[in-house]
């Protein structure tokens, strides 16, 4: 008898262990979540995009006159000294190819100039002739002016005979120095390229075009020998110690920019953040495509470096850098992490923990960045949100901490 009672006993616990068991297994367990606690704290929200740095005033050296430039005799990277240092040389030209009928034209001239300059060393013969005549007649009459055998007027004539004849021979002798000119001309016309030796082009050279600034060489438009039209750009020359960074905003964010607005500097190769600050946002936008195609509105901001110089020195012009702008800041707002938020049809909410559970609460936001957003109602500071909620958090569900 007491046999079977133990018996029945045990085959009891048994059962009731059994359905404990199955009632644990079916019973809901909690859902492990991540946690996060509203906390009041500061909070700064910035936009970012991709910059350039660049020199503020870059230089670029123009041919003042056309001719032939020399290869020059800087490189990138040297440095040049303001009306010193030079940076490029222009000779003159050679002279171009004659066609047939303009070397005939131009031999012609010639030989018609130097016809002329023979006619003029004929006329200056004749007048140094007519010189001597008139002296010897003048001396004629000085002598018989002393005897009163001629007139006063007879020897005011002779006189005026001889000032005539000198005044001839003078003409003549500037009309020769003409036509000896015009055969220079027309021999001048008649040079070819070949013509032009080594001495004649130094003697005639050259146009030294020097730096008009203290800096370095930033680049060479035209560094090869070769024929340059006046204004051709030859080099471009800057202050390296004078950088600026302008930045392409997309519109939208440019209008939350305001000049003085801090910034910071970053992935720029330096292990350190260099810190800037807004100078200007230029008037007027631009259209841009992106690497995707997409064409965007984006308008140019200037940033200045406000640290040392020693920490941006080795930037230079063109160097790409990151550069994020503050818009707002607050150094104590109540904020939740961006990761708790959810859309809830046109308002966004949160899961709160309450008592263990899972409780949807809709709440109010402000400002927010990239990692969280200021609360403006629906929570408290110290209250805990749950992060990332996965579907099989719902409103009333029990959760406890992952891990």
């Amino acid at each position: 008898m007491f046999g079977k009672t133990a018996r029945r006993i045990v085959a009891g616990l048994i059962g009731l262990g059994i359905l404990t068991l199955i009632a644990w297994a079916l019973w809901p367990q909690p859902v492990p979540v991540d946690m996060a606690a509203i906390i009041k704290g500061p909070l700064e929200v910035t936009v970012e995009d991709e910059g350039i740095t660049r020199i503020r005033e870059v230089y670029t050296v123009s041919a003042p006159i056309g001719g032939k430039m020399l290869r020059s005799p800087r490189e990138v990277g040297d440095a040049v000294v303001a009306d010193k240092t030079l940076v490029a040389e222009i000779e003159p030209t050679a002279p171009t190819f004659l066609d047939f009928r303009s070397q005939r034209v131009n031999e012609a001239a010639m030989q018609a100039a130097q016809a002329a300059v023979d006619l003029a060393e004929a006329q200056i013969k004749q007048a140094k002739s007519q010189l001597e005549f008139a002296r010897n007649d003048l001396r004629r009459a000085e002598e018989l002016a002393v005897s009163k055998t001629i007139s006063a007027r007879a020897l005011e004539k002779a006189r005026l005979d001889v000032d005539s004849a000198e005044a001839a021979v003078a003409s003549a002798v500037a009309t020769m120095e003409v036509r000896r000119r015009e055969l220079e001309s027309a021999r001048a016309h008649l040079i070819q390229p070949g013509d032009v030796n080594a001495g004649a082009r130094s003697a005639s050279c050259c146009i030294q075009v020097r730096s008009p600034i203290d800096g370095v060489v930033l680049k060479i438009v035209a560094e090869s020998e070769q024929v340059v039209q006046p204004g051709a750009p030859l080099v471009e020359i800057g202050n390296p110690g004078d950088l600026e960074i302008a930045v392409d905003f997309l519109s939208r964010d440019t209008v939350r920019i305001k000049p003085g607005a801090p910034a910071r500097i970053e992935s720029w190769g330096g292990d350190k953040i260099l810190a800037a600050r807004v100078k200007r946002i230029e008037p007027t936008g631009f259209t841009k495509v992106s690497a995707l195609g997409i064409e965007e509105q984006r308008v140019k901001v200037i940033l200045d470096f406000t640290g040392p110089s020693a920490e941006w020195r080795p930037l230079g012009h063109g160097y790409r850098v990151i550069a994020r702008v503050v818009v707002w800041h607050s150094d104590d707002v109540l904020q939740v992490p961006l990761g708790a938020l959810f859309r809830e049809g046109d308002n966004w909410a949160v899961f709160a923990v309450a008592n263990g559970r899972a409780q949807r609460r809709i709440v109010k936001i402000g400002e927010r960045n990239l990692h969280a957003a200021r609360i403006l109602d629906g929570l408290k500071p110290g209250e805990q949100v749950v992060l990332h909620p996965s579907d099989r958090v719902h409103d009333g569900v029990r959760i406890e901490p992952r891990g």
